[in-house]
């Protein structure tokens, strides 16, 4: 029974109503994960160096697409060593407690014009919660070394005191320092699995 089980479910996993699945995986040398935030009167911008993903992108039927992200907490970088050390400790991220940030798409509608809203739930810091991605699909090219590459861009916001990062600083004159809407920017070139593996 399990030996029947295991190709189902491979086929089951690439294809869908006869249509077959463009598997990605996230080239992380040629892709970022960005934020930005309000600080007084600028917004700072940062990054996360570490992550990796899955995208199975049916490009007949995006409805069926998927997306997951995993993203290591402690590799955040504002390219202020003080600040990046503050924002690992319990005040925000707590990445001794809450190593990783997930996120794993739950639906996925057709937006139009190669773009999509994937609404999804993403983990951090220990708490679970809805958000709502535009994704951009920007095309697929093969390198110079025969590798199928394809393009994704996303962006999303959310407020930071949703997961319970809520540390802040009040003004002598009112109001407070920090922001509570962050902005997401994703620039994502992914391997196309399915076509790079073709002979």
């Amino acid at each position: 029974m399990i030996k029947l089980l295991v190709p189902l479910m491979a086929l089951t996993m690439f294809y869908s109503n006869g249509i077959q699945a463009d598997v990605h995986k996230i080239d992380r040398a040629h892709s970022s994960i960005n934020f930005k935030i309000r600080h007084l009167f600028a917004k700072v911008t940062g990054q996360f160096k570490s992550f990796s993903g899955n995208i199975q992108y049916f490009p007949e039927n995006v409805k069926k697409s998927k997306f997951t992200l995993e993203i290591d907490a402690s590799s955040i970088s504002t390219d202020h060593e003080k600040r990046d050390n503050h924002l690992r400790s319990a005040d925000f991220f707590w990445v001794e407690k809450h190593p990783k940030i997930l996120f794993s798409s739950k639906r996925v509608e057709d937006a139009g014009e190669n773009r999509m809203k994937v609404i999804g739930h993403l983990t951090m810091r220990g708490v679970t919660k809805p958000i709502e991605v535009t994704v951009s699909y920007l095309g697929q090219v093969a390198d110079p070394w025969g590798t199928t590459k394809a393009g994704f861009e996303a962006n999303a916001k959310l407020n930071r005191k949703d997961f319970e990062i809520t540390w802040n600083k009040s003004l002598d004159s009112g109001g407070v320092i920090l922001g509570d809407m962050v902005d997401i920017e994703i620039f994502l070139e992914t391997i196309n699995e399915s076509a790079s593996s073709t002979p």
